[in-house]
This record gives structure tokens, C-alpha cells and sequence, in this order.
């Protein structure tokens, strides 16, 4: 009775994920559909390829049997699988994601060497949350092939992990070794894990709609007219947009995790206040945990991670982050600010402090040490993420220099700001209070309630509900 209803449950998310998911646009399906499926097929293949055993009884035609053998055990063994899930899955996301930027840029360096070329690009619509799903069916093969993870045989538990509606289209990217157990576990309704995904959910409600639709409303401009904007302007314009990106994103992680669990799923924590980083190494160990976790473990540590000399090590940082920063999208601005956060950590590395900030401090207040670390580190941040956000690499660097070049105050209103900044400061308030505690989860029942009464007071009177901001990784 018990598979029963599981099995139940397990088809009703599929469902309720395939509707959530084919909404936007249900020729998609097919993708999703066949990605799963191809992975799943791998997984059983991995595990029951078995080389062939090579038999003496034909002396005259060893040589040839030899062949032959090693020819079937490579299309027949655990490796073929592992490479038929790569292919396929990177190759969807090749195909649709860079396509079109392999094309333009093959087309600019022959316009280099001085010829004309004319080459079609193809008018490709981006399905949303590829990156996602197909790295999150990456994993689950490349832990088969490595003996982490059992394959599973129940193919609805499989495909509903893949589809899981919560962090489908903008993650956090789980892996199969956390997410794909609890989907054969009994799940019931708890009221305390009910209690902290709806503290989540309102606490991601708050970063999105007050902090980075808010943001939006002025950094759009500033990105848009950098031309004419003055430099304090600018400087506004990059800080703002830190915190946008940052309320944006780590909001719809908070919403994601507190639905899943809601329906009795934990999901793995994606940030944790990166911006009381004291440098860069730290603020990749709070910013996107899923991606860099998932870097880490199946490219930076199989290429030999910082276990290599000096050379190759640097070599591998420089590797991650460039690829980091292309998952993110087909644009040279993407690869720019990864390479900018791969010189910014390389010094770290090299004097071995790339791993001192690894717990937070337990005092209320930061030394003045570590006041200056947090708002230099986030400084560097801020310039890198101008490269984010820019359209063009040009672009990124005319909004730069225009901080030194352009009169500094001109037009420069604080009133335009004053509502952002108050908004930011009762954000970043309230994380460093917290930090390391689920959010709004105060011991004493004054200070909890109040800060609930608190954050729905400013979503209804402060959240944009109207000409609200897609979330920005939705494009990724």
C-alpha cells in the first residue's frame, strides 16, 4: 500500500511538473522528455555493460578476435554510456544555447582575415531551464559511472526528479545522490518543515518583488543610457544591480526550496549571504553553491584540481570560471566576467588563503579588518558583474571608464535612490542578524511574529506588482 501511494505521488508531480514546465511553451516537453529517457537508458547501461572475455581457442586469429573484442567492449561498456549521456545532453545544450554564437563569431574572424562571409544563423528559441536539467541529469550518470549512485529502475521516480517543477527552470542544480532518494521515500506533511518553507517562500517573495524588482526600476535605466549617466551614477547603477541579481536569484532559490518542502523535499542550500564575503574564494563558496559545487566535483577535481603543480592548477581555476561563466550564456560578456573572477582568485590561491574564511564569526559586529574585506571584495564583485550585465564586452568597459570620465555628481539625485538603499540596508540588516539561521526564525515569538508582520507589510506596500521583472536567470 505504501509503494502504492508513492508511486501515486511520484505521478502526480510528474504530471503537475510536465503542465508547469510545457506552460511556457509545450513543444519543449519533447526535450526534457528525451533527455531523461536517454539518461536513464545510460544509467542501466552503465551498470550492466560487462567487458567481453577474450577466448585462446582460435591461435590463427587472435589478433583479429582481439579487435573485434575490444571494439564490442567499448561499445557495449559502462564508458560508451557515459559518453552517449554527455553527447546528448551537452549537445542539446550546445545546439541551442551556442549555436548561433559559434556562428557570429566564426563570421567576425573571417571578417578579420579581410574576406565577407555569408553565414545563416538559425532563429532559435532558448527552452528555458536547459542548463539546468541537463546538468542535473549530468550528474546522475557521471555518479552511476563512478559507482556513487545505484541507477534506479522505476523510471516515473527518475523523470519526476528531472522535471521536479520547483527548481526545474532555475534550479538549484540538485544532484541525483541528494534529490532522487527522497522521491522512494514515505513523505507526509511535518509541521515544522511546512513552517520553514513558508518562511522561505515569504523571505524570497521579499528579495525578488522589494530588493531586485525595485533595483530594476533604476538600474534598467542607468544600463541603458551609460552614456550620458554621470559617474556616481554608474557607481549606483553596478551596486544596485548587485543587489538585484542577488534578490532575484537567491529569492527564486528561496521559493524553490521552501515549495519542495511543502511537499516534504529538502533541496540543497544555493547561497548563503555572499555578500559578507571577505574575498572572492569565500563569496564562490555562499554564491550559487549548486553550480560551483557541480564545477568542482565533475571538472575541476577530474582535470586535478589544485593536486597538480602550480602551473596546471591555475591552469584548471582559469578553466572553471571561463566555463562558469559560458554556462551562464552565448556572449563574450559572460566569458569576460568569469575570467575576471579567475584573476581575482588566482593570488588568492597562490598564497594558500584561498581557503581561510571558512566559518562565519560569531560576534554581532565585523572587525574593522574584516568591514574593509567584505566592502572591497564586494566592490570587486560590483566590476565584474557591470561585465554581466552589459550587452557587449564594449559596452561593459565604456560603462567603466565612464565612472572616471564623466562628471562624477551631474543629474545626480539621491531622492531617486533613498527608497532602494532604505530597502537594501533592512535586507542586509536582517541577513547578518541571522546569518546562518533559516531566515525570520527568531526565538522569542515577539521577534518572529513581528518580523513576519514586518516583510508582508513591505511586499504589499513596497513589492512591484505591476510591470513586475522576469527572474533574470530564467534567460540561463
Amino acid at each position: 500500500m505504501f509503494q502504492k501511494n508513492l508511486k501515486l505521488q511520484n505521478a502526480f508531480l510528474l504530471l503537475a511538473s510536465y503542465v508547469f514546465y510545457g506552460w511556457w511553451d509545450w513543444r519543449f516537453l519533447g526535450l526534457i522528455i528525451a533527455s531523461s529517457a536517454v539518461d536513464y537508458w545510460c544509467g542501466l547501461k552503465i551498470v550492466n555493460g560487462k567487458p567481453s572475455v577474450v577466448s585462446g581457442d582460435r591461435p590463427h586469429d587472435t589478433t583479429h578476435h582481439l579487435q573485434l573484442t575490444i571494439y564490442k567492449n567499448w561499445f557495449q561498456g559502462p564508458k560508451f554510456y557515459l559518453t552517449l549521456s554527455l553527447a546528448f545532453n551537452l549537445g542539446l545544450l550546445a545546439f541551442f544555447k551556442y549555436f548561433n554564437f559559434f556562428i557570429d563569431s566564426a563570421a567576425d574572424f573571417i571578417s578579420l582575415l579581410g574576406f565577407q562571409p555569408h553565414i545563416s544563423t538559425l532563429n532559435l528559441i532558448l527552452p528555458v531551464g536547459i542548463s539546468f536539467y541537463t546538468f542535473q541529469t549530468l550528474s546522475y550518470s557521471i555518479d552511476v559511472y563512478r559507482g556513487n549512485l545505484k541507477p534506479t529502475k522505476d523510471p516515473v521516480a527518475f523523470f519526476t526528479f528531472v522535471a521536479f517543477f520547483p527548481q526545474l527552470v532555475a534550479g538549484p542544480i540538485e544532484r541525483a545522490s541528494n534529490l532522487l532518494p527522497q522521491f522512494f521515500k514515505k513523505r507526509e506533511f511535518i509541521y515544522q518543515q511546512g513552517s520553514d518553507g513558508m518562511k522561505l517562500i515569504l523571505w524570497g517573495l521579499f528579495k525578488k518583488m522589494v530588493i531586485a524588482d525595485n533595483c530594476a526600476l533604476v538600474v534598467n535605466p542607468i544600463f541603458e543610457n551609460y552614456q550620458t549617466a554621470s559617474g556616481l551614477e554608474l557607481i549606483m547603477g553596478a551596486i544596485l544591480f548587485a543587489f538585484q541579481i542577488y534578490g532575484d536569484f537567491s529569492g527564486y532559490s528561496d521559493i524553490a526550496i521552501g515549495v519542495a518542502k511543502l511537499f516534504g523535499f529538502d533541496l540543497m542550500t544555493n547561497f548563503r549571504t555572499p555578500y559578507f564575503s571577505r574575498d572572492i574564494a569565500e563569496f564562490w563558496r555562499r554564491w550559487h553553491i549548486s553550480l560551483s559545487t557541480w564545477f568542482r566535483d565533475y571538472v575541476y577535481i577530474p582535470l586535478g584540481g589544485s593536486r597538480v603543480p602550480k602551473a596546471k592548477a591555475i591552469r584548471n581555476i582559469f578553466i572553471v570560471f571561463l566555463v562558469s561563466g559560458f554556462w551562464h550564456g552565448a556572449n563574450w560578456t559572460f566569458i569576460a566576467w568569469g575570467g575576471i573572477h579567475a584573476a581575482l582568485f588566482i593570488p588568492i590561491f597562490l598564497i594558500g588563503k584561498n581557503r581561510t574564511h571558512l566559518h562565519e564569526g560569531e560576534h554581532l559586529l565585523p572587525s574593522f579588518k574584516e568591514a574593509f574585506q567584505i566592502i572591497s571584495t564586494f566592490l570587486l564583485v560590483c566590476v565584474a558583474w557591470v561585465f554581466f550585465r552589459a550587452d557587449t564586452v564594449g559596452d561593459a568597459w565604456g560603462y567603466l571608464t565612464g565612472i572616471l570620465l564623466r562628471p562624477f555628481m551631474e543629474g545626480f539625485r539621491l531622492s531617486t535612490y533613498m527608497l532602494t538603499i532604505v530597502l537594501i540596508s533592512i535586507l542586509l540588516f536582517l541577513e547578518w542578524l541571522m546569518k546562518g539561521e533559516l531566515m525570520l526564525s527568531f526565538r522569542k515569538p515577539i521577534l518572529r511574529y513581528s518580523s513576519y508582520s514586518m516583510v508582508v507589510g513591505l511586499i504589499l506596500f513596497y513589492g512591484v506588482f505591476f510591470n513586475p521583472q522576469d527572474f533574470i536567470y530564467f534567460q540561463f
